[in-house]
């Protein structure tokens, strides 16, 4: 039976399957080997959650021995390089095929400084005629570092351009209707007129307690695991298409994936690849393009954009390019990779890319920021990117750094998107 001691939810699962739930408990599932004690940090672990795990758990443990519970890894998502490195075909380049000498650097960093210039411009022109000034309101749940890096770097180039800025902070451990709540307030506020949610939104640790009973050993592995206890797709729905900057609101991304169809806002990162390609005058069309990661923030928009004919003032071109998406499930993605014109990453694995992943001649956008430890650095630790960045220097036409590559280029698109909104609103040309 499930109970509730010392403000910790417990679950006990065993082999055989006997599921039940009720008010109060989170579930149970009888038998005598192969039970787990899970404890629960947080009291607001809702019983979807537990739920949802202990069906996953129960699959597992059909197929899995006691034995080979307590050997087993840690049930979290494997990282690319461990799922890759065990399938991946190797691919050399032709010894026929010479490498660049000198890549250049795409300095995400003066271009984003230039378009930030001109929506300042704009700002102090409509501020002048009209009154008002464009105003952004962000949503951070957690102290995720990058997260923290990103938000603190966007209210700094909102306040460069003389836009208006506000940020509600949220713990971990949140209620999603706290979320929802500062989600409905940023709507109906008419001086609001770009509303973001910085993503990922954070992830509860549990602890899994894992024992084997021997006639006079009790055997006992710990493990832990994260678990999703927010409902990412229902915040972004709440936030106002009008509002949404960020382009994660479903109409936003299914205007983007159909052609003929424009989206109110393109997502801000995919936008400032483009914007990064465009402005090195990197052809786009007809060009093999692979795109490494297909999340919703990154990966999927990018690959949309590089393929659709999709033409934005932004970016000024359309784009025709072949599109291949990468990702943990791909075959051979280092012979694929090694194919493309265009390698767009977004995988956050430091230094995942290595020079025998790149086509020679190939230009790379770097969106991967991974933070490792560094006491030397100012906040204890320092960005990296997803690509061995001095090898790609031997073999790519054009790279872009990290930091100083799509970062810079994912904050001026969200400041371009803030001002398209606000001009939408007041009619201002």
């Amino acid at each position: 039976e499930a109970d509730f001691v010392g403000g910790c939810h417990r679950l006990r699962i065993c082999k055989r399957i006997k599921f039940q739930l009720r008010e109060g408990v989170d579930c149970v599932i009888g038998g005598m080997y192969g039970k787990i004690l899970i404890r629960m940090r947080m009291m607001n672990a809702t019983r979807k959650v537990v739920v949802g795990w202990a069906k996953e758990y129960k699959r597992y443990l059909s197929t899995t021995t006691t034995n080979q519970i307590l050997l087993s890894p840690p049930l979290v998502s494997v990282d690319l390089p461990e799922i890759w490195g065990s399938t991946s075909t190797l691919y050399h380049h032709h010894p026929s095929q010479s490498p660049v000498s000198h890549a250049k650097i795409i300095n995400g960093k003066s271009i984003a400084e230039e378009i930030t210039s001109r929506v300042a411009s704009n700002v102090k022109r409509m501020k002048e005629s009209i009154g008002k000034v464009p105003g952004l309101a962000v949503i951070l749940v957690g102290q995720r570092r990058d997260s923290l890096t990103y938000v603190r770097n966007k209210i700094k180039a909102c306040e460069e351009a003389g836009i208006k800025s506000v940020v509600a902070e949220f713990p971990d451990s949140c209620a999603e209707e706290d979320i929802m709540t500062s989600l409905s307030k940023f709507n109906a506020d008419p001086s609001v007129h770009g509303i973001l949610v910085q993503l990922p939104l954070p992830e509860l640790e549990y602890y899994l307690e894992f024992y084997k009973r021997t006639l006079y050993v009790l055997q006992m592995t710990c493990k832990s695991f994260l678990v999703q206890h927010l409902d990412e797709e229902k915040i972004l729905n709440l936030v106002s298409l009008e509002k949404d900057v960020d382009g994660f609101h479903p109409i936003n991304m299914g205007n983007l994936s159909m052609r003929g169809r424009e989206p109110l806002f393109v997502p801000c990162t995919p936008k400032g690849c483009l914007e990064l390609l465009f402005q090195s005058g990197v052809e786009i069309v007809g060009k093999k393009a692979v795109v490494i990661g297909r999340s919703n923030i990154v990966g999927l928009p990018t690959a949309l954009l590089l393929q659709q004919a999709y033409f934005t003032e932004i970016v000024g071109q359309r784009h025709h390019a072949t599109v291949t998406i990468v990702h943990a499930c791909t075959k051979n993605p280092e012979r694929i990779t090694c194919e493309a014109d265009i390698v767009v990453t977004a995988a956050g694995v430091p230094s995942m890319i290595r020079s025998s992943w790149l086509k020679p001649g190939a230009v790379v956008i770097d969106v991967g920021t991974c933070p490792v430890e560094d006491p030397s650095a100012e906040y204890g630790y320092r960005l990296v990117g997803d690509v061995c960045y001095e090898e790609a220097l031997s073999i790519a036409s054009a790279v872009t750094p990290v930091p100083g590559g799509v970062g810079p280029m994912t904050i001026a698109m969200l400041l371009c998107n803030t001002l398209d909104s606000a001009k939408r609103l007041y009619a201002f040309t």
